[in-house]
């Protein structure tokens, strides 16, 4: 009997009203219908170009914000079908790491008291065991207990961000969605940062959706990547396969921009134009706009994500 997978996302779709500046009024497709899977304890990375709707899939499918339509079945109940009372029971079980560590905190509050917090809204154990947890958590990611007592900003953006890891996984989560948990700090910070989730993930196992535009960092910590293109996805494969002999023309151009010491090893492809308004995205393939292979047929119909090989599926007519 197959085991069902912990997290499994049909057809979510997230629209956001127009604004005043919109064209004619439409509705900003930020998600388009997307579907994905994540096991326990894998990590799915998530990337494209900034507005290519990453970080609201992830949030939507926290119901962080709401989506417009589709389903989340975690561990095979739907989160969008849940009552109030019963989401917040299932929200110990499923954290976020966001991009930005000192907009994620009170800088009014101590360390110690930041660390607390899940604890207290979930009120588990009384408040010097919950003092405790908050030192062992500190020290887990790589903090000391002088930490307790400090600010937000007495911290470098590194030492901030292990703080919301710490908080993150205060509740032994199952599932954490990491929204470019690394992109704000320096190269080499990023690396500790990356070394010290892949240790939580080992020890603890975490299942990741890592949403990145870092194309390095995803081939470093993910099992598998999905890539998305103006809400929708266009190609997911497992790692290996996906950075060896990936098929959608977008993905090529994402994978030959990781730099790379020896200028001439690689075949640069440089995607030309802009991306295109999510209120009113191009009739047909969204990328077709852009694509160096498009034909007629790309204008005209939209192409489903198809499988060439095992567990390798892309979005593209000319490459199936």
């Amino acid at each position: 009997m197959n085991t069902p997978p912990l997290l499994e996302v049909r057809d979510l779709i997230k629209h956001f009203p127009p604004s005043n500046h919109a064209a004619k009024d439409r509705p900003v497709r930020a998600v388009d219908g997307i579907s994905f899977t994540l096991g326990e304890g894998e990590t799915l990375g998530l990337v494209g170009e900034s507005g290519s709707g990453k970080s609201t899939a992830g949030r939507a499918l926290l119901r962080l914000i709401e989506p417009t339509a589709g389903e989340v079945l975690y561990r095979g109940e739907n989160l969008l079908n849940v009552p109030r009372e019963r989401m917040r029971m299932l929200r110990k079980e499923m954290q976020i790491i966001f991009q930005d560590p000192f907009a994620a905190v009170n800088p009014r509050r101590r360390l110690g008291n930041i660390v607390e917090e899940p604890f207290e809204i979930h009120g588990v154990g009384r408040r010097e065991e919950r003092r405790d947890k908050a030192r062992k958590l500190l020290k887990k990611v790589g903090l000391s207990e002088d930490h307790m007592e400090r600010y937000p900003h007495e911290l470098s953006g590194g030492q901030l961000q292990r703080v919301g890891i710490a908080r993150a996984i205060a509740l032994n989560p199952r599932l954490i969605v990491a929204d470019e948990p690394v992109s704000s700090l320096d190269v080499s910070i990023q690396a500790q940062v990356i070394n010290l989730l892949s240790g939580l993930r080992r020890s603890l196992g975490i299942a990741f959706l890592f949403i990145s535009h870092d194309m390095a960092v995803v081939e470093h910590f993910c099992d598998r990547v999905a890539v998305m293109y103006l809400g929708k996805i266009v190609e997911i494969a497992p790692r290996e396969r996906l950075y060896a002999a990936c098929r959608h023309p977008y993905t090529e151009a994402l994978l030959s921009s990781i730099p790379t010491l020896d200028a001439g090893s690689k075949n640069h492809k440089v995607i030309q134009g802009e991306v295109p308004s999510a209120a009113a995205p191009p009739a047909g393939c969204a990328f077709h706009t852009r694509c160096p292979i498009r034909e007629k047929r790309c204008q005209e119909e939209t192409p489903a994500l198809r499988q060439s090989t095992p567990g390798h599926f892309t979005a593209c007519f000319l490459r199936e």
